[in-house]
């Protein structure tokens, strides 16, 4: 469920699947222009990054996106026929993957507010449903996911704490769970480790940032 898939650097997440997507581009070193997809969680710095989505993006690249940066995607370039803007509690169907919205936002401080309507993603490839949980707290929305692989935010500040993080995934109870959100803007390396640790011992926690 792992295979050709990899976390970049960051939040950004590219499946080697049938499609070449992209989640969250940021803080690439690569020009790889080999997106067909490219998901967006929300408009923050370092989830919509206009240098990084031309780093990945190639003439026909859809981008998925909420509803705030759809006059960001048509400055990059995108045709408005490749710009699906998505709001939460939806379901969409883009080059016949079908993709889910999961509210994202935080509960306990004012980063990610739910009414801006920013997203995680329930994806389903290969008969396998990967949740992206976007930069959000634990929250009501959230807890209802079900899912195989669950790629969660650990750095905290913004997001979940590490051990926060391992609450929810123990919660949803997917049977791998990927840190995310950490050895850059915010959260270190240890923050992957302890989140690992905190996992029930029947879900399986990989840490796939090099």
């Amino acid at each position: 469920m792992l295979e050709n898939i990899e976390v970049l650097y960051h939040s950004c997440i590219k499946f080697n699947y049938e499609k070449t997507i992209y989640i969250d581009p940021y803080g690439l070193k690569t020009n790889y222009n080999d997106a067909d997809i490219i998901l967006i969680t929300h408009s923050h710095f370092d989830h919509f990054s206009e240098e990084d989505i031309k780093k990945v993006k190639k003439k026909e690249t859809i981008i998925i996106a909420p509803t705030d940066l759809y006059d960001k995607s048509l400055a990059l370039n995108f045709k408005n026929e490749n710009i699906t803007i998505v709001e939460p509690n939806n379901t969409y169907k883009v080059e016949g993957i079908t993709i889910k919205t999961i509210p994202s936002y935080n509960t306990n401080k004012n980063f990610h507010p739910k009414e801006n309507k920013w997203v995680g993603y329930l994806i389903n490839l290969n008969n396998t449903i990967y949740y992206i949980a976007g930069d959000t707290d634990i929250n009501e929305d959230n807890k209802k996911v079900t899912c195989e692989v669950a790629f969660v935010p650990v750095g905290g500040t913004y997001t979940m704490t590490a051990t926060e993080a391992a609450d929810l995934v123990n919660t949803i109870k997917p049977k791998f769970a990927v840190p995310i959100h950490y050895g850059s803007v915010v959260g270190k390396t240890e923050d992957a480790k302890i989140f690992v640790q905190h996992l029930d011992k029947d879900i399986v926690g990989k840490i796939l940032m090099q």
